[in-house]
């Protein structure tokens, strides 16, 4: 069969542009390696219970456009997202606001949270200046960065660990830029998010994806298990031309939502990520086994990140309960990628690839892996809606 697109990559991307192009009359082919459509935001009822099976997903945006097109395909019910933090013994409310501050200082203004914070920050910049022999500071890596905005306490307890077994290095290895700021929120607020709009779909993300590649104005054809690699005729590393299917079906373009430098047979060199491990748990006898969604751990030496109780998303009150650790990951060629490293080698490589692209204009590259960016979901939605309007 002929088809106008081939989207590489049933997400949250590729459904979107697809379900615009089809929308517009087009035929369009969504094919995807995984037996199942939704990409990273898939869900799957199991206990009852709408299981985030790549981690927790939570739909927030002031982009009133990016939110009234979602809601075409969903209702959103209220959920708010508040997580918290485990240090050892202690607990702590995410993000930092005052709640945060009482617990670990026992004071009650913002005067006083305020003082602690600055006079700790002023200490440690002081400190680093000294050990250096200048006058002027200038922050040469995260911890540096992360001591100057929230002193000794906040980062040993909230930042210094949990970024450390995000990336994987330690935070005197890593580069300042990836905290530009610590938001600190003077008032007793535990809203992680500033955006107005927030909330999970009532039923889950992959029943939204269904909708969202479902057209009555033109075409989608859509196969899941199906490897782009093995599907499309190929020349060398690249899609032969015309473009074509080893099955016979044919296409004019292809949009692909993968890793770019993995299409391109990483000719200019690899781009790094970072992975996760997942481990669930199913506890029948359970009804509750943490009080929130998301709790993080933020020690070094506790090995995972968080741990999610997925029925908290939806106010679960059913007997029974499920949870998933969720541990970081060394990335390796044929591992799944989750998260860009966007440090200024990798995004440098990835501009060689960008000009790479511009030599192939009936190929798109879409979504965290094809532009090589952390994207939330909204900024996903945005960048797929300009996509299919250029």
């Amino acid at each position: 069969m002929k088809y106008d697109y081939l989207v590489v990559g049933a997400g949250l991307f590729g459904a979107v542009f697809a379900r615009e192009m089809a929308d517009k009359g087009k035929s369009v082919l969504v094919i995807d390696k995984r037996d199942h459509i939704g990409g990273n935001i898939y869900t799957k009822e199991r206990m009852g219970i709408n299981v985030h099976m790549y981690g927790a997903h939570i739909f927030h945006t002031s982009d009133r456009e990016v939110w009234d097109y979602i809601n075409r395909f969903c209702e959103f019910n209220n959920y708010i997202n508040s997580p918290v933090a485990v240090y050892k013994d202690e607990l702590y409310n995410l993000p930092f606001n005052m709640n945060t501050f009482s617990k670990m200082w026992g004071i009650k203004t913002p005067e006083e949270a305020k003082k602690i914070i600055d006079d700790q920050a002023s200490a440690e910049v002081s400190r680093i200046m000294a050990e250096k022999n200048t006058d002027s500071f200038e922050p040469e890596n995260l911890e540096e960065q992360a001591l100057s905005l929230a002193g000794r306490d906040i980062y040993e307890k909230l930042v210094k660990g949990y970024t450390e077994k995000q990336w994987g290095r330690d935070c005197k290895d890593l580069p300042a830029f990836i905290i530009k700021r610590l938001p600190m929120r003077f008032v007793y607020d535990n809203n992680y998010f500033n955006d107005r709009y927030q909330g999970i779909p009532e039923g889950g993300y992959t029943a939204v994806v269904e909708k969202i590649l479902t057209s009555d104005k033109g075409s989608i054809t859509v196969k899941t298990g199906t490897d782009y690699y093995d599907f499309v005729k190929m020349e060398g590393k690249l899609p032969a031309r015309p473009f074509e299917s080893v099955n016979g079906d044919s296409f004019d373009k292809i949009l692909f939502t993968g890793m770019i430098d993995e299409f391109f047979g990483y000719q200019l060199g690899t781009l790094e990520y970072r992975s996760l491990k997942f481990k669930t748990k199913e506890l029948p006898d359970t009804d509750n086994f943490q009080g929130n969604a998301v709790v993080n751990y933020t020690e070094r030496e506790v090995p995972y990140t968080r741990i999610i109780e997925h029925k908290h998303f939806e106010f679960g009150k059913g007997n029974g309960t499920i949870i998933t650790y969720e541990y970081p990951a060394t990335w390796k060629i044929g591992d799944e990628p989750y998260y860009p490293m966007n440090d200024e080698a990798n995004n440098s490589l990835y501009e060689k690839y960008t000009e790479l692209a511009k030599e192939y204009p009936d190929i798109l590259f879409g979504g965290r892996l094809g532009q090589y960016k952390y994207y939330n979901m909204d900024q996903v939605i945005r960048a797929a809606l300009d996509m299919s309007r250029t």
